[in-house]
């Protein structure tokens, strides 16, 4: 037999198993994004003494006045777009990471090389992706229609008619407001993530010389610290980037200067705190997000591995 060393995986296994991970990590989470983007949406009431709901409050109050499924809302273009997004992420983590200079003593990556990798595929997924999805996912979220009476009709019925008004009505450059935004979260994002969960897993591997891979609850208490760490770093990032892309833009009004009047209003009408509205919801969504999606994506490469290793070795036996 020959060298038993782990072959990098291919395209299509990162296709499949991050697809597989952004599924189960889109159905399981998708509720508590909603209730985050109604808490970024909503504006402080001006009454004294009245306080800003909580995520269990604004959650309740959705269910109840717009039906359970109504946390779902926008979950059609997270779906369509997750399987791509989760295959440029990590393909284009790899692709960049090999591009990274190797340490010459410890023979990997340095902790800048992997910093660097999660960066930019955290710009690449959100330019080629995320985006668009995101536009459209928010306007979906956005809608106040209970989807329990079937008079009360919305003015999006769903992802495709949503992308659809939108570039009819605010033209094909709409899908791509916040664009900047969205960049600059998600490169922040993945940096962190990635570098994290990669030297938390060589740490837990240090520590369990017998192990040759990690168990999944590992991987996904992995996934859960790490995950955390990106939304705690750019939580005003996101609430301004949601704000803008829920607003329709005035004419002749550049990006920039929508992006700065919506900060001067937030700080003025609402506070500091306001950049952090919604942090609570984002990290429980993201956090176990990462969780889900590093769990499912490990057990499905190595799954996908072992169905390929007895057909390599056969080969290799053969010649």
């Amino acid at each position: 037999m020959g060298d038993k060393q782990k072959k990098p995986a291919t395209m299509a296994t990162h296709l499949i198993a991050g697809g597989g991970a952004g599924m189960c990590e889109a159905l399981a989470c998708h509720p508590l994004d909603t209730i985050k983007v109604r808490m970024q949406l909503s504006r402080r009431q001006r009454a004294p003494g009245v306080k800003r709901k909580g995520f269990f409050t604004v959650g309740k109050d959705i269910i109840q006045k717009e039906g359970p499924l109504a946390l779902y809302k926008g979950l059609g273009a997270v779906v369509t777009g997750i399987v791509p997004k989760m295959a440029i992420r990590f393909s284009s983590f790899e692709f960049y990471k090999s591009l990274a200079p190797i340490n010459p003593e410890t023979g990997k990556i340095g902790a800048s090389g992997v910093f660097f990798s999660g960066l930019a595929a955290g710009a690449t997924e959100a330019v080629a992706v995320v985006t668009p999805m995101e536009v459209v996912k928010i306007r979906l979220q956005a809608q106040h229609h209970s989807m329990s009476d079937p008079l009360d009709v919305p003015r999006y019925r769903n992802a495709a008619h949503a992308a659809y008004t939108v570039v009819r009505e605010e033209g094909f450059r709409t899908l791509y407001r916040g664009v900047s935004l969205t960049a600059l979260r998600q490169s922040t994002n993945q940096a962190v993530n990635f570098t994290a969960y990669t030297y938390f897993k060589q740490a837990a591997l240090k520590y369990q010389p017998h192990l040759e891979e990690l168990p999944s609850y590992q991987h996904m208490l992995l996934g859960l610290v790490s995950g955390a760490m990106g939304p705690l770093s750019n939580a005003p990032i996101d609430t301004i980037k949601t704000r803008l892309q829920r607003s329709s833009a005035k004419p002749g009004e550049s990006a920039m200067a929508r992006i700065i009047y919506i900060c001067k209003d937030m700080f003025k009408h609402e506070g500091f705190r306001a950049f952090y509205q919604g942090i609570t919801p984002r990290v429980m969504r993201v956090a176990p997000g990462q969780a889900v999606t590093f769990t499912v994506y490990e057990y499905i490469r190595g799954w996908m591995e072992k169905l390929a290793a007895p057909e390599h070795d056969n080969k290799e036996y053969r010649e």
